[in-house]
């Protein structure tokens, strides 16, 4: 089984939906969204309806503004032949895809119903965009980088040979090059020792996971995936990302519990996440954290 990393992708991979399920006029209203009373004219600023494939017509988006509470909330309406109202957070804010026969009164109700989730979403979105506009880590003397959830700093010095030193009182990594030695050539120093720490931290944590669940997995490796933390195998065989080493413990323990709790369930029923909890009680915190922890927060190598 994989635990999934976030990466970079198109927006449409990075969008984050939530779905109201209503039933059409013709069947039972549904719990969380009443049926709307066809006989009953549409409001005079409901839109009309639109010509539709599955997925819906771009040309029909229509944008609209909702007073809600002291926010003035924008939204993209979309009408489509889907029998559900559906919530899309993307770069362009939230966009709203419903049922031709769905007046906007009734969406606009269910907006006010489901706020805490939209508004929550639209920041987790701003700050992640802020995080993609800030300027990438320089590889300068001086410079900064996450090492087991806190800043290293990184001292270079000019010197005949190459070398290495971890000084943990003053958190700061020495790395000797030659004078003619370029930016790449520091960045695979430095990438070589994080993934030296990693199979040390990593090769320390397993065991005690391993003993608290009682299972025995048969190897571990690193792994350099853009789309997963870590993977387990039937065979006991764990693979875990070495960009954990930038995360805090905690972080690290939730993945590795994650992966082992596989030896148990190679799925993620509840039976699954009752396994990681049995060993991780704080399991859910750790992966709404780790979810949060994009590839944009982290130096590119």
């Amino acid at each position: 089984m994989k635990l999934l990393r976030q990466t970079p992708p198109d927006p449409q991979q990075l969008a984050l939906q939530l779905d109201f399920f209503s039933a059409p006029p013709a069947s039972q209203p549904a719990v969380d969204q009443p049926a709307p009373r066809q006989q009953q004219p549409s409001p005079p600023d409901a839109p009309q309806a639109f010509p539709s494939t599955g997925g819906g017509d771009a040309a029909s988006v229509r944008k609209r503004r909702l007073q809600v509470g002291e926010h003035l909330l924008e939204y993209r309406l979309l009408r489509s032949k889907r029998r559900t109202i559906g919530f899309l957070i993307d770069d362009d804010g939230l966009r709203i895809t419903a049922p031709r026969w769905v007046t906007v009164a009734e969406i606009e109700s269910a907006i006010r119903e489901k706020q805490r989730w939209i508004f929550s979403k639209l920041t987790e979105r701003r700050e992640r965009s802020a995080r993609r506009l800030q300027p990438q880590m320089q590889w300068v003397d001086g410079a900064t980088l996450p090492y087991l959830g806190a800043d290293l700093t990184l001292r270079i010095l000019s010197a005949q040979g190459s070398g290495i030193a971890w000084c943990a009182d003053s958190r700061q990594l020495t790395v000797s090059l030659p004078p003619d030695a370029g930016e790449q050539q520091l960045k695979d120093r430095v990438q070589g020792w994080l993934q030296g720490e990693a199979r040390r931290v990593f090769g320390e944590r397993l065991p005690v996971y391993a003993d608290k669940l009682g299972v025995r997995y048969q190897s571990f490796a690193l792994s350099s995936a853009t789309t997963q933390w870590g993977s387990c195998t039937a065979q006991g065989r764990i693979r875990l990302n070495w960009r954990l080493i930038h995360f805090a413990l905690p972080l690290i323990d939730y993945v590795i519990a994650h992966e082992l709790s596989h030896l148990r369930e190679m799925n993620h029923s509840p039976r699954f996440w009752a396994t990681v909890q049995s060993i991780f009680p704080e399991f859910e915190a750790a992966r709404r954290s780790l979810r949060d922890s994009g590839p944009e927060t982290l130096p590119i190598f």
